[in-house]
């Protein structure tokens, strides 16, 4: 996968499986469903995940739906910050502020309450998957819009023949445990 497979990593690299042409033909999916049935997996890699963020006092992990959610609060959690999620459009039930963004194969929208993020919160954005960089763009101006300052970015798999890290911002860390 672009990485060495020897150490921690070897075990998470090996239980992501590709799905070839999801959800369109030519897409290779990335599909991280064997590292969360797998105990060992699924706490390596939340383990590894908080690592880059301590100490840098972070409140509030923003993660894009829908993978995000999951390590996004286990991040949260291990940091003892808070979690917001960056729903797909139409999801969320009350004022929220949207934002449309490109995907790798398409269109996207991505939301979050208007009161989620207070002006100055330190935030980590996070998703599974950094691919053009697209949803974490847009979940960046999101943050911003509300006040929120962010911190850095972190993904499980970067794929970086996509060059996703070349539309966020180049001042900001971007942590990714396996780059493909």
């Amino acid at each position: 996968m672009g990485n060495e497979k020897t150490g921690e990593l070897a075990t998470i690299i090996d239980r992501i499986r590709n799905v070839p042409d999801f959800p369109k033909k030519g897409v290779i999916y990335k599909d991280i469903t064997p590292v969360l049935n797998d105990p060992e997996s699924l706490q390596l890699v939340s383990k590894l995940l908080v690592v880059p963020f301590q100490g840098l006092e972070v409140n509030i992990i923003a993660g894009i739906e829908s993978r995000g959610f999951i390590f996004g609060s286990h991040i949260a959690t291990h940091l003892g910050a808070g979690f917001v999620p960056v729903r797909k459009f139409g999801k969320l039930p009350t004022k929220k502020i949207t934002m449309e963004y490109e995907l790798e194969y398409g269109k996207g929208q991505l939301e979050v309450h208007e009161d989620a993020i207070l002006a100055g919160d330190r935030v980590v954005i996070h998703d599974d998957l950094l691919a053009t960089g697209g949803s974490a763009r847009a979940a960046s101006e999101l943050v911003k819009k509300l006040g929120g300052v962010i911190v850095g970015y972190s993904f499980i798999i970067e794929l970086t023949y996509l060059n996703g890290r070349s539309v966020l911002e180049s001042d900001i860390a971007v942590h990714s445990l396996i780059k493909v």
